[in-house]
């Protein structure tokens, strides 16, 4: 077997809301303790098609004395993880990772930001774990802005809600929380937070990462951004995942969202 790349066998694949699927997966002893933001790419062991893997970001770790299992918390958006949500358990998957970089951590920040949407929770809940457990940060030094289009799309609320203090919840039909975007629910209490001492991060949709950057333009906030896009090989060899961004000279450069992300400086990103 390649380089971090393992077989992993699954303990438990269950709906929990329409087409999100949370599942659990035994791994060897061997695997690496994942980075808060970096992903896997899974196969289903033994199977040509699909032949590509499917990117999935990790959403928690746990490891025994003989084994690590990582949950991971996707939702149904094609053939492929279509196909994974009818697994069941002791189906064996093919797992490779953990894969592209990490969040940056500042310890020392007073507030800590969560900006999701959608499936965007589940890298953000892995780093508010790991924030609480291994960095000690107070629960009331972390807010939770979590969005979705509707009620139905509002998952990983019972976990968060033991982490962080603060907890905004929005629908785009008001169907839960306050119908607003997310984006616009922290814009309303952006003056509650000191930009120098606050840390923000973010994951969703590009529409709502892009109105972030509208929001926050060229504050002192510091803010990383975990983005979404589809992966071929998640190493970097293919260069499908590309994505514009700003060099340290100002001028525009590719870096492939795999292997040089999939987190980011949100100041970085070129949206257009």
């Amino acid at each position: 077997m390649a380089k971090n790349i393992y077989i992993g066998e699954i303990l438990k694949n269950e709906g929990i809301r329409e087409n999100y699927f949370l599942m659990k997966v035994k791994l060897p002893e061997s695997f690496d303790d994942p980075k808060p933001g970096q992903f896997v790419m899974i196969r289903i062991a033994g199977l040509s098609e699909p032949f590509l893997g499917r990117p999935i970001s990790i959403y928690s770790f746990r490891r025994s004395k003989s084994s690590a299992e990582i949950e991971l918390l996707y939702r149904i958006v094609g053939k492929g993880t279509q196909i994974l949500a009818g697994l069941i358990a002791g189906s064996q998957l093919e797992i490779h990772g953990p894969l592209g970089g990490a969040y940056a951590v500042f310890p020392e920040k007073e507030n800590i930001v969560f900006i999701a949407g959608g499936i965007g929770v589940a890298p953000l809940s892995l780093l508010a774990q790991y924030l609480c457990k291994s960095v000690c940060i107070e629960p009331s030094r972390m807010s939770f802005y979590l969005g979705a289009q509707t009620a139905k799309e509002i998952v990983g609320l019972e976990k968060l809600s033991s982490l962080c203090y603060n907890m905004q919840i929005c629908t785009d039909d008001g169907s839960k929380g306050r119908k607003l975007f997310v984006t616009q629910a922290f814009a309303e209490d952006i003056k509650k937070y000191d930009p120098v001492n606050t840390a923000v991060y973010a994951c969703g949709p590009k529409g709502m990462l892009k109105a972030l950057a509208g929001i926050i333009g060229k504050s002192e906030f510091h803010c990383q951004v975990s983005l979404e896009e589809r992966m071929a090989c998640g190493t970097g060899a293919c260069m499908g995942c590309a994505v514009a961004i700003k060099d340290k000279s100002g001028d525009v450069a590719y870096r492939r969202i795999c292997s040089d992300g999939p987190v980011f400086n949100l100041e970085e990103v070129i949206w257009e």
